[in-house]
């Protein structure tokens, strides 16, 4: 196949460039714009990069870019004059590069968030305040989800048989939402758990009266909650209104 090329720089009665270096290194990336065959390894590194910018870097209304947009602003940019979309995919999955998946994340905004993720973890790994934990000591780690709908099928669902599927009705009437709260024991790894029609501060109360009450929580030397900042669970008044309601020889440490 013939190529048209035109190098910079003054050109010799002979063809040859001033430099003739220049002309082979310029020759070079001009076959690795055009030519449909490997490409240099500084071409996959920008790629690599592009893929890492945010959209809005480059002026794209899009949240994030997928394998096609990537190819598209990589040709856009003029790192190649052609490249496919599987070509760019392959050179991502070599590095893990997903640039169209994405996880929701929290920035910590507490100064002293180091310090108190630092205790968390500490008890997740079985210590507090630097001391192992005893085998009467527990960890319960609780939360809640709010809002979660309750649905009643228009027809009850046929069970699976030979060669058929289970077979469930697509229509449903609404039945208002619920709240669950569970706890679960870190160290156990049994959940606790139950159904709400909404939280507070009552239906938590609840929740930690269907843990405590039972062995091995009842007669345990510490339990330790794990939870967050939540409405029905924030603060100091939070901790002193569930010291109240445990037993006066329990201790109950709250890791917030």
């Amino acid at each position: 196949m013939q190529r048209d090329f035109a190098p910079d720089g003054r050109s010799s009665a002979n063809g040859e460039n001033d430099s003739s270096t220049n002309v082979w290194q310029a020759w070079r990336i001009a076959i690795a714009r055009d030519a449909p065959g490997p490409f240099p390894p500084s071409v996959i590194v920008q790629v690599k990069a592009l893929a890492c910018e945010l959209p809005i870097s480059r002026g794209l209304p899009l949240s994030r870019m997928s394998v096609a947009d990537v190819a598209h602003e990589v040709r856009k940019a003029g790192i190649v004059a052609s490249i496919s979309d599987k070509t760019v995919w392959r050179w991502l999955h070599e590095d893990a590069i997903r640039p169209w998946q994405h996880r929701c994340w929290i920035f910590p905004r507490d100064p002293e968030f180091r310090t108190k993720a630092g205790r968390i973890l500490d008890l997740y790994e079985g210590r507090w305040q630097g001391t192992p934990l005893r085998d009467d000591e527990f960890i319960i780690s609780t939360d809640e989800k709010t809002s979660i709908q309750a649905r009643r099928r228009c027809h009850t669902p046929l069970p699976t048989a030979a060669n058929k599927a289970m077979r469930i009705e697509h229509e449903y009437e609404r039945m208002g939402s619920w709240a669950y709260l569970a706890a679960w024991d870190v160290r156990r790894a049994k959940i606790y758990g139950r159904c709400e029609s909404n939280t507070g501060i009552v239906p938590f109360g609840r929740l930690m009266n269907q843990v405590m009450t039972q062995e091995p929580y009842r007669s345990a030397r510490r339990v330790f909650w794990i939870m967050d900042n939540g409405s029905s669970h924030r603060g100091q008044a939070c901790v002193d209104r569930i010291t109240r309601a445990t037993a006066p020889e329990q201790t109950l440490a709250k890791a917030a």
